[in-house]
């Protein structure tokens, strides 16, 4: 009797395990149905998700490939640019001559100076008195340049005409602009101007800002662009540092490795805006020799020269180059009677001419296509080589004086000029 109740208890047991086992095994049944759902479910998530973004990683994918293939074609383009804009430069001749008439201080007009139509002839008149007692004869001059320019002209129209050179400096070629003409016929105002800003502002600072605008513009083209500046004037065959502020002036010498050109013991200043480069002109102007004469109460006794070295690296593109730019304000042409009997102005004079005619030698050497062009016979000359020569590039603005009284010096600074215009250089073969 014991027996069947513990066998039946036994069977009720495993009855009820078995029941609770079919429970457990329908409930993992559904857990698993579940778990499947989900799995689908993640898996449809999954893909709309995919879906979803591969379209966007698509696109970010191309855009970083267009923006990739925008920035190899504004590079090819600038190259490009650069190229031609050097080949349009040395087509117009490496060494180029400008002309600027000053006004007469009354404003009135020269009658021996004409204008043709026309902004690149000169005419010169001059009325000679017959020594026979008849009419008096009358001779013309006519020269031809690049550019002239007559009294009314601004000095935004002339810097209009020199930036493109501006450009080739920063494109990686020597340039040097320089003023040449009699004392008193408005060299300075050129180069300088009256003013730091504005419509008067010269060359030298209307350049400073052009470059350093360039530079900007040229920098979201991953370029990047070093400048140092130096000032120097070349007074009696000496160069002198006019950023010196010491008491004991140094000597300095010309060293010259390849295109390169540096002064020992002068004063290098890197500069990054317009304004660094005005502050130190200002310096450069208060240490400069000036001298009364009797064409002008401050004429300059020496050759003003401002150098500005551009060194440029994209890194990106693995491209480096490096150039000067070079303003010259020439120490006037004088004669005995300008110096008002002043007898200390002498060697000044006769070193300023001296080095004048120097560059004229030069000039008149290169004309010729001699071999041997004496560059170093003077400090004004070697300095000036790096863009005289090679693929240098120079601009000379040969300033006239309308008085009558300039007739003779006048014909000679336009004498002058004529030769120079009919320079040419031969570019060397390069990679810029």
């Amino acid at each position: 009797m014991m027996l069947l109740c513990t066998g039946g208890t036994v069977i009720e047991e495993l009855e009820k395990v078995s029941g609770e086992k079919s429970l457990l095994e329908k409930e993992l049944s559904d857990l698993k149905k579940k778990y499947k759902d989900r799995e689908t479910e993640l898996q449809t998530l999954k893909l709309y998700l995919f879906l979803c973004l591969f379209p966007v990683q698509t696109t970010l994918g191309d855009r970083e490939s267009e923006i990739s293939c925008l920035k190899d074609t504004i590079h090819s383009g600038e190259m490009e640019r650069r190229q031609l804009h050097n080949t349009i430069q040395e087509l117009k001749g490496n060494i180029r001559v400008f002309c600027r008439v000053r006004p007469l201080v009354d404003g009135g007009l020269s009658e021996h100076i004409q204008l043709p139509v026309g902004n690149k002839r000169i005419r010169l008149v001059r009325r000679e008195k017959s020594h026979t007692g008849g009419p008096d004869t009358q001779k013309n001059f006519t020269f031809n340049f690049d550019r002239v320019f007559g009294p009314q002209a601004s000095q935004h129209e002339v810097f209009e005409e020199i930036s493109p050179l501006v450009q080739s400096a920063l494109d990686g070629y020597n340039v040097c602009v320089f003023a040449y003409g009699q004392t008193g016929s408005g060299k300075t105002f050129t180069m300088e101007g009256s003013g730091e800003d504005g419509e008067l502002s010269g060359i030298i600072p209307k350049a400073q800002e052009n470059i350093f605008n360039k530079a900007e513009k040229l920098g979201e083209q991953g370029w990047e662009f070093t400048f140092t500046a130096s000032f120097m004037e070349v007074y009696n065959e000496t160069l002198r540092d006019l950023l010196f502020t010491g008491k004991k002036r140094p000597n300095h010498l010309i060293k010259r490795q390849a295109d390169k050109v540096t002064i020992t013991n002068l004063k290098y200043v890197k500069v990054s805006n317009k304004d660094q480069v005005l502050g130190l002109i200002k310096t450069a102007n208060q240490n400069r020799a000036t001298a009364e004469t009797s064409r002008n109460e401050r004429s300059s006794r020496s050759h003003f020269v401002f150098q500005m070295e551009i060194q440029g690296v994209n890194v990106g593109r693995g491209i480096q180059h490096n150039s000067t730019l070079c303003l010259v304000d020439l120490a006037g042409s004088e004669r005995m009677e300008d110096l008002a009997g002043v007898d200390e102005r002498i060697p000044e004079m006769t070193a300023i001419n001296k080095s004048l005619s120097q560059l004229a030698t030069v000039i008149n050497a290169l004309a010729k296509k001699e071999k041997h062009i004496p560059y170093r016979d003077s400090i004004l000359t070697d300095l000036l080589q790096g863009c005289l020569c090679g693929n240098g590039k120079t601009l000379m603005i040969v300033n006239i004086a309308p008085e009558p009284d300039s007739l003779v010096a006048t014909l000679n600074s336009l004498r002058f000029a004529s030769r120079v215009n009919s320079c040419v250089i031969r570019p060397t073969t390069d990679n810029k």
